[in-house]
């Protein structure tokens, strides 16, 4: 007998080219997903009664010590378990008293959903003060760019006509609707969007109007639906919102960002945009974690490290790290030659959860990625 370790990427694909009975593959794959958890202000009780049961399923519950003798009254922990487990313990502790009712009821949201295939979300901007030069066009010359761009792999275009980058200030509605209408209208004269997605990089209500109305279907709002007037536009059109998190705005996001506890304080801002997309009728959503938006470099690397947190929500999340100023904190480098960079970033991304990757180099990209689901879905003998 030979024995070899494996890391599992696509357990579902492992287990159908071992042979698995059809029925035991789903079972199997569920087991083979490890999800590590934390739990703030937990009664000691609950704690206590928690480390028990997932002790007795296989999982675990990591806790201070002091915490079988109730030293603390409330106490924080991490949950280490299997995606099967997680669904145990979802019902099992239904029954169980010091609030792990409300705990199991949670517990659900961080089991896992379907599986998005990876999509490529190309950039193009309408205006001369965007950060990568090469990103820029006008609508002289729009259509050979987004032609390009969906033949070496995009599925969707973000055109933008303001620019967002540190220090950066808001224009008028009017000016950047001047910027975007003539790329608009060019989109939709050739009929572009039946070939991929157009998304707008906007939160001028009027300014999105003008672009659903001629063949866009994404609001990509880095505010994060902070307008209702833009809640109501999207649901008007039943587009799909990206939902970005922010801290402050481009003109001073940069100037000192500090968080107590950067994931739960992005994802208790998820949980009220999402909340509120809701309440005007959107359900199509995607999420972004901003990077650079309002992070330090250490910021920005939990956050990708983390990025699967996020999953919990079952929306698509979207990674956009394209060529930005964090590759140069990591490593002196300038703005034309961050390629490498943003193809290890996104990547990395991609295997924490990551569907939609907004990029400005698509056919580097899409070679990259291609390469990556043929590693992550290679049969191992």
């Amino acid at each position: 007998m030979i024995l070899q370790k494996i890391s599992i990427c696509n357990a579902k694909k492992v287990y159908e080219s071992l042979g698995c009975d059809k029925g035991g593959i789903s079972i199997l794959s569920k087991k083979s997903s490890l999800h590590t958890i934390l739990i703030k202000n937990m009664h000691v009780g609950a704690a206590n009664i928690l480390k028990q049961d997932s002790l007795s399923i296989g999982a675990d519950l990591a806790v201070p010590t002091g915490v079988i003798t109730a030293k603390e009254k409330y106490v924080d922990g991490i949950l280490i378990a299997t995606t099967k487990q997680l669904e145990v313990l979802s019902r099992k502790e239904l029954a169980q008293p010091f609030g792990l009712k409300e705990f199991a009821k949670n517990l659900k949201e961080f089991i896992p959903s379907k599986k998005y295939l990876t999509k490529i979300m190309g950039v193009l901007n309408a205006n001369e003060d965007s950060f990568f030069q090469n990103s820029r066009f006008n609508e002289e010359d729009a259509s050979f760019r987004i032609n390009k761009m969906i033949e070496d792999g995009a599925c969707i275009i973000d055109i933008g006509a303001v620019s967002s980058r540190p220090g950066s200030k808001a224009i008028p509605w009017e000016e950047e609707l001047k910027r975007a209408k003539p790329i608009i209208d060019v989109i939709y004269k050739e009929k572009l969007f039946e070939k991929a997605k157009f998304s707008l990089d906007s939160y001028e209500p009027k300014v999105l109007e003008y672009a659903l109305e001629n063949g866009f279907s994404i609001v990509n709002d880095i505010t994060g639906l902070a307008n209702d007037e833009v809640c109501k536009v999207a649901s008007k059109y039943n587009a799909q919102v990206v939902i970005m998190h922010m801290q402050k705005d481009p003109t001073i996001m940069q100037e000192n960002p500090v968080y107590e506890d950067l994931i739960q304080e992005i994802d208790d801002f998820f949980k009220e945009r999402i909340k509120k997309a809701k309440s005007f009728g959107i359900e199509d959503i995607v999420l972004d974690v901003g990077i650079g938006f309002g992070k330090t470099l250490e910021h920005n690397l939990k956050l990708i490290k983390n990025l699967e947190h996020f999953k919990h929500f079952g929306y698509e999340l979207l990674m956009g790290a394209s060529r930005k100023s964090m590759i140069d904190k990591i490593i002196e480098t300038p703005t034309e030659q961050r390629l490498p960079g943003t193809l290890a970033i996104h990547l990395e991304s991609i295997n924490y959860g990551a569907s939609i990757i907004r990029c400005h180099d698509v056919k580097e990209h899409y070679q990259a990625i291609k390469v990556q689901e043929a590693i992550n879905t290679q049969e191992i003998l």
